[in-house]
């Protein structure tokens, strides 16, 4: 089939594969929101009388198959092809004549290219937004088990003062819970149409830009059509970012479970289905999975930056650097998915050995405490700091190591980690979660007459 801008010379076959790099692997992730975009946009043109009604209804039946297709797998991508968007436009043509031929009017791939990657990245972030909530809740549930198990805290790796296992890993919590925010504000920036800003300057032709989002479930239009093409790439950079975020989050907890579950301190025993073996050392139980999601966080991290310095000196306009952004927005977020079920599992699946942590809240630990005992009874700080420095000897390991832990009464310390209001938040993003997630569901099914596209959009 001929390219959607064929010439009247053939391309140079090193040029091609140099020009078409793997998009037409890739696309295959972009084929249903596409064929989505494609129905919207025919709705929209045949509103305008360039479609008739049976012409249009011929093309919602052809991107019908193309969806279902896709779903089987068995929808093929050619290099020849270039991209989804061609080949889905090559397969209407060859089943249903020249209305295929009509589909493009009114468009560019530009604006369709953008607003196929919109749809798919407004419906990631909100499905990674929800996989973190998963995460965030499994981390509270863990911190209220162990809410009262002591645990010695650190600063500079060193000894510092006492804590708990809960305060430990509801801190982690409440960062995936800022971070699954975070993606749910990203969101509400994605949930705008680019559709109709066609190369970047519009079309003469009286598109109605607000139906077609509406179409497609977006809140609003993008308006600028300058602005709605140049943003792609900082769109993915922008969703990347909060990946990385949520990786860096997670390459964290990987190191601190490395070393709380290193023999020497015991405190925790990691699940054995989530460990490798040695091919010589026979007894070892490797934690190779925490290893790579440190090294995958800088994966992610990579991608962010891939996309920041490919769009950081373009002009105004379409540029064919944007097609460079696909590959690391599709592997970061792909790396990003996996980090949060892998390390959802982890925790999951973690043993505590509470006589091991408690063996490691040793006397020093409470040097602080003791400074604060006198501080309580009216001696002046700093006159307290010094005594007892001086005197650290006498610092005893208190005899209920609990009750030390629920006498910080504060908000948010390990005596009142107020996590009945972490659930709460958990809660309250899940509705609002849902409640988006089955306005597009509805949005797709009304446009598409299918019921279950939305389980294979990612």
């Amino acid at each position: 089939m001929p390219k959607l801008w064929q010439k009247d010379y053939d391309l140079d076959a090193l040029m091609e594969r140099f020009t078409v790099g793997q998009d037409y692997v890739i696309d295959q992730n972009l084929v249903i929101a596409d064929a989505l975009a494609s129905m919207a946009h025919a709705k929209t043109i045949g509103k305008i009388g360039l479609l008739t009604e049976a012409e249009c209804e011929d093309l919602q039946k052809g991107l019908r198959e193309v969806i279902v297709l896709r779903q089987r797998g068995e929808f093929p991508i050619q290099r020849s092809d270039e991209d989804c968007h061609t080949a889905i436009e090559n397969y209407l043509v060859s089943r249903y004549g020249e209305c295929g031929k009509k589909i493009h009017s009114g468009r560019s791939r530009n604006d369709q290219v953008q607003v196929a990657l919109r749809l798919w990245m407004r419906d990631f972030s909100l499905k990674l937004a929800d996989a973190s909530l998963a995460f965030a809740r499994e981390l509270f549930q863990f911190a209220k088990t162990y809410e009262f198990t002591p645990m010695p805290g650190r600063t500079h790796m060193q000894i510092a003062m006492p804590s708990s296992v809960g305060l430990w890993a509801a801190s982690y919590g409440e960062t995936v819970l800022d971070e699954a925010s975070l993606l749910l504000d990203l969101e509400r920036l994605f949930d705008q149409s680019p559709l109709g800003a066609a190369a970047s300057y519009g079309v003469p032709l009286p598109l109605d830009r607000a139906y077609t989002a509406s179409l497609l479930g977006f809140s609003k239009v993008q308006n600028n059509v300058l602005y709605a093409v140049s943003s792609r790439g900082l769109f993915e950079g922008m969703l990347l970012d909060h990946c990385e975020y949520l990786a860096s989050t997670i390459s964290k907890l990987a190191q601190d479970l490395m070393l709380f579950s290193l023999p020497e301190l015991g405190y925790f025993s990691l699940p054995k289905e989530l460990c490798t073996g040695s091919s010589i050392m026979p007894q070892k139980k490797n934690p190779d999975g925490l290893e790579l999601a440190r090294s995958r966080a800088a994966v992610v991290a990579g991608d962010a930056q891939t996309v920041k310095m490919i769009i950081r000196s373009l002009p105004s306009g379409y540029n064919r650097d944007y097609q460079d952004t696909k590959p690391p927005l599709f592997d970061g977020t792909s790396v990003t998915w996996m980090l949060v079920s892998i390390m959802e599992k982890m925790v999951g699946g973690l043993i505590v050995h509470p006589d091991r942590l408690e063996a490691g809240c040793v006397a020093s630990l409470y040097a602080t405490d003791a400074v604060f005992d006198e501080v309580s009874k009216g001696k002046p700080f700093r006159d307290a700091y010094r005594e007892v420095g001086l005197d650290l000897e006498s610092v005893r390991e208190p005899k209920d190591k609990v009750a030390v832990l629920k006498n910080r009464t504060s908000q948010g310390t390990s005596g009142n980690l107020a996590l009945k209001e972490d659930f709460t938040r958990v809660d309250a993003m899940g509705r609002e979660i849902a409640s988006r997630g089955k306005a597009i569901v509805s949005a797709y099914a009304g446009l598409s007459g299918m019921t279950d596209v939305e389980t294979v959009l990612f």
